[in-house]
């Protein structure tokens, strides 16, 4: 990134912006990739070293049923930053790709475009993976945020098996994708690496970010700072620091750097004062990749991980932390990426956008003690239709599954029903399960034997919910249909051949 230095990153907007009786919070939002359940110290995993995680999870508010609207990247990362199902923003089926025609739409509203309501300056930092588009015109700059350091799709998307992931010179696990071109760094819309040299990515994004936070607080300037982390997303990678220091190996030394950045952020807010004054909030995006085995991460007792339905694909850890707001804890209450933007609009004072959302405001949870808003989860598969609706609905402690299947990306575990071969799976009465006493959906309630009358209630009204909400919910156009061009690829030297190959910049 040399010639790159990012001069006032938070540069004073207009002060009128500002209410002038209080300063709203600043806002830290930390998503880890494809992490599982069952991958953190403080969620029981006997091998992982994550300080930093743990100590936000013993000072903070951490959940044990906290959710994901998706089992994939895209359209769970649309759903956090617009508080909407995917359905409704057309963010299906499946992934963008580097060459993809659509993207989040414009017309939708993120938190950063909420929150700039409110003069706060927005930065984005790491995996973008809401589509690209001609000139850029899907990227974070265009949708609410003042700055973006970071990669537009997943770091797998590109070819990387001669590129170092570990230094001195350890290769990439595996081929990543072929044929198109190498994954490019970005700043804003201009490329800055090609292909992205990824032991000194984390620094650099670090440094970003901490640059960002002195300069808001040297401005007095509340602020949003999306820290979207590449970690522990396959190829693991990492910087000399954290080489060969896990018990868990590569995926371990991925997942101690990104701790190791949790740490640096931490001790940001310390240095400029603003701890007191800051929300960090942490989650991941979907459920562990299961088919890579050691270097795929753990749902821990859950079942099955990323692109299915089952609690392993959705379910995530996830804290909130604000010492001296938030009282230290464990809830058990349901909560959800999706009511991630109306919590930050409450706290900011700012209106919600006025199109149909699908989140809470979860003040009354995290700074009352009280009882979550949320009472339901949907849950989609990662290709959706209108047809068969949501897969699975849960109801207070009890999960409905009327369809399942396996995805590929949670094969190899000796479960078969997590498996890519296993085909989709109508179930009428629905599987029933009781979360709280059974969490790794292993019985269920409407077999071997009678069925009590209050479960058959639940049943019912499950039942009756699924309904209403598959008739309510209204799909946008499918962006991802919209398919792929090859000369949106992005390349730091567009009239070089042949592409993509050619695509290399310093």
């Amino acid at each position: 990134m040399s010639g790159a230095r990012v001069w006032l990153l938070c540069a004073l907007g207009p002060l009128a912006l500002l209410a002038a009786a209080t300063t709203p919070p600043n806002i830290l939002l930390v998503l880890a990739d494809d992490l599982g359940f069952g991958d953190l110290g403080s969620y029981g995993h006997p091998a992982s070293a994550t300080p930093n995680l743990d100590k936000m999870a013993a000072g903070g508010l951490r959940f044990t049923d906290f959710y994901a609207s998706c089992p994939l990247c895209s359209p769970s990362r649309a759903a956090l930053l617009t508080g909407r199902y995917q359905t409704r923003s057309g963010i299906y089926p499946g992934v963008f790709y580097p060459g993809s025609r659509g993207g989040l739409p414009l017309s939708e509203v993120t938190i950063a475009e909420v929150l700039k309501a409110r003069g706060y300056a927005t930065a984005m930092v790491g995996k973008w993976h809401l589509g690209l588009g001609a000139n850029g015109s899907f990227l974070p700059i265009h949708q609410g945020f003042d700055h973006f350091l970071g990669v537009p799709y997943s770091h797998d998307q590109g070819p990387c098996q001669n590129l170092t992931c570990f230094p001195p010179d350890t290769k990439c696990f595996g081929t990543c994708d072929q044929g198109v071109v190498p994954v490019p760094l970005l700043q804003n819309q201009s490329i800055l690496q090609q292909p992205l040299a990824f032991p000194q990515l984390v620094p650099l994004y670090n440094k970003f970010s901490r640059d960002f936070i002195a300069d808001c607080a040297r401005q007095d300037r509340p602020f949003f700072l999306y820290y979207a982390s590449h970690h522990t997303h396959y190829p693991q990678f990492g910087s000399q620091e954290y080489v060969g220091q896990s018990l868990r190996g590569p995926f371990g030394d991925a997942l101690m750097e990104f701790d190791g950045s949790v740490g640096l952020l931490l001790q940001a807010l310390q240095e400029n004062g603003l701890e007191g004054n800051t929300l960090v909030f942490f989650t991941a995006d979907n459920g562990p990749e299961t088919m890579r085995m050691s270097r795929g991460g753990s749902s821990g007792l859950l079942k099955c991980g990323k692109g299915t339905t089952y609690e392993g694909g959705m379910r995530e850890p996830a804290v909130a932390y604000w010492p001296g707001r938030i009282s230290p804890g464990v809830t058990h209450e349901m909560a959800s990426t999706l009511d991630v933007l109306p919590t930050l609009a409450a706290l900011a004072k700012v209106p919600l956008p006025t199109v149909p959302l699908d989140g809470y405001d979860l003040s009354p949870l995290l700074f009352g003690g009280g009882k979550s808003p949320r009472q339901m989860m949907f849950y989609y598969p990662p290709s959706p239709s209108e047809l068969l609706g949501v897969f699975a609905v849960r109801y207070g402690k009890h999960k409905a599954h009327f369809f399942t299947q396996g995805a590929f990306h949670s094969g190899t575990t000796p479960d078969q029903d997590c498996h890519g071969l296993t085909p989709l799976t109508p179930h009428e009465p629905p599987l029933l399960f009781d979360l709280e006493a059974d969490p790794a959906e292993n019985y269920n309630l409407l077999q071997g034997g009678a069925v009590g009358l209050e479960v058959l209630w639940v049943l019912k009204e499950i039942q009756l919910q699924k309904a209403l909400f598959d008739q309510h919910m209204e799909f946008g156009e499918s962006q991802i249909g919209k398919g792929t061009d090859l000369a949106l690829q992005p390349c730091c030297a567009p009239r070089c051949t042949p592409k993509p190959s050619c695509c290399h910049c310093p």
